[in-house]
């Protein structure tokens, strides 16, 4: 069974390290539009595609002792260095090494063991820039969230500079031969939608003969998708992806603990929860499950569960074969 992931962030990589307990045949397909944080440095500084994202789906899917991951996901605490992580710095040595960032994420993932692949959706220097009902033009990822936030105004609509950047060969490729394609989780922005700005991505989607899955997220996402539905979701990939993307959409029917909900409700986050009374959205399918896990006080993706739902689907068919 060929699976090919698309996304970015922690959602993702919740996924991926449930799927490499199913399945040796995943291709993780990851956004390239970060340019905050310390991955936003390594950016600016050397001129590397960024490798956070990259970094945590490496980890994710990596079979190395416990110890190797905590010591690829430190983050040091002082000096010039502090708040950069040494896997990114690790990326950008094999980088400078490999002759490529491609071949760096490569060579990276044989040194880790890594089940499947990891691809970088392009090796185009992509910003990812929003513009606001308001008519506010932002560019650059990282300041999509805090500018919407500030203004108050819904975002409109999302699309890269430059506009003709290409998505790598292997990714399509994996699509291609795909016999399930996951769109999800991750920021729908932010994560999701750097991928289906790439009209290659889209027509690779939408022509496979896979099974293609939405994965909706648990929480909506301040300065993204505050106050959005399920179906507000779904509209905006329709928006800028076009329609005949997804055959099935994977969502949360459990509500979070009271005390960790009301936490992100004063953040101003609230659940993207769907009943399972209701078995369809713009005439789409829906299959509704208790997939909540609680890491750490925050609500992520049970990733065994989550795994096994997407393999059901995939394997068996919708909706019926997934069902509970």
């Amino acid at each position: 069974m060929r699976i090919a992931v698309l996304g970015g962030g922690t959602g993702l990589s919740a996924l991926l390290r449930g799927l490499k307990n199913f399945t040796e045949d995943i291709t993780a397909i990851v956004t390239v539009a970060d340019d905050g944080g310390s991955s936003g440095m390594l950016r600016q500084d050397l001129g590397i595609l960024p490798p956070g994202d990259i970094r945590n789906c490496i980890m994710a899917l990596a079979n190395v002792e416990p110890l190797m991951e905590k010591v690829m996901q430190y983050r040091f605490k002082e000096g010039s260095l502090k708040g950069q992580s040494l896997g990114n710095l690790f990326i950008a040595a094999m980088t400078d090494l490999c002759n490529g960032f491609e071949e760096a994420v490569k060579q990276m993932s044989n040194v880790l063991a890594v089940t499947g692949r990891v691809l970088p959706v392009s090796l185009a220097n992509i910003s990812l820039c929003a513009r606001l009902e308001n008519g506010t033009l932002i560019k650059g990822e990282s300041l999509i969230p805090k500018i919407q936030m500030e203004q108050n105004s819904p975002i409109s609509e999302v699309f890269l500079i430059p506009r003709d950047a290409k998505p790598l060969p292997d990714a399509l490729e994996a699509l291609q031969e795909a016999d399930c394609i996951v769109i999800g989780p991750g920021s729908l922005y932010t994560s999701i939608m750097p991928h289906l700005l790439l009209p290659e991505i889209t027509q690779s989607i939408r022509s496979s003969k896979a099974v293609r899955i939405y994965v909706a997220n648990i929480m909506t996402q301040p300065g993204e998708t505050t106050g959005y539905t399920l179906e507000d979701h779904v509209k905006a990939i329709m928006r800028h992806g076009g329609e005949d993307l997804i055959d099935i959409i994977i969502a949360n029917h459990q509500q979070p603990p009271e005390d960790i909900l009301n936490r992100y409700l004063q953040d101003g986050s609230e659940p993207v929860y769907h009943s399972k009374d209701c078995p369809a959205i713009m005439g789409i399918p829906v299959l509704a499950h208790d997939l909540i896990d609680i890491y750490r006080g925050y609500i992520r993706h049970n990733p065994l569960k989550l795994a096994d739902l997407v393999m059901r689907v995939a394997e068996n068919g919708f909706p019926r074969a997934a069902s509970d």
